[in-house]
């Protein structure tokens, strides 16, 4: 299922940890403006509330390197899991 951060929570405890859900509209901490994106989650907020899958698009194509962009989204997504 396609679902913002902000439901992904609540359709995780309704569906069960075998339900695959993918959130878009992901945003870093580092630049969370949300852009045109009205329902935007950092990435730690979309896995903690139960995403499997994050969308992130525009930060990181737009950012100067993008390579660190996703690096840096993808620590951010581990510390989850420390």
């Amino acid at each position: 299922m396609i679902a913002s951060g902000l439901e992904a929570g609540r359709i995780r405890r309704e569906t069960g940890e075998d339900f695959i859900i993918v959130t878009p509209g992901v945003r870093p901490l580092s630049g969370r403006t949300g852009d045109d994106q009205k329902r935007v989650a950092t990435p730690a907020e979309a896995i903690r509330a139960g995403a499997n899958h994050i969308v992130v698009g525009r930060p990181i194509r737009a950012a100067a390197n993008p390579r660190e962009a996703a690096e840096n989204i993808l620590r951010e997504m581990e510390a989850v899991g420390s």
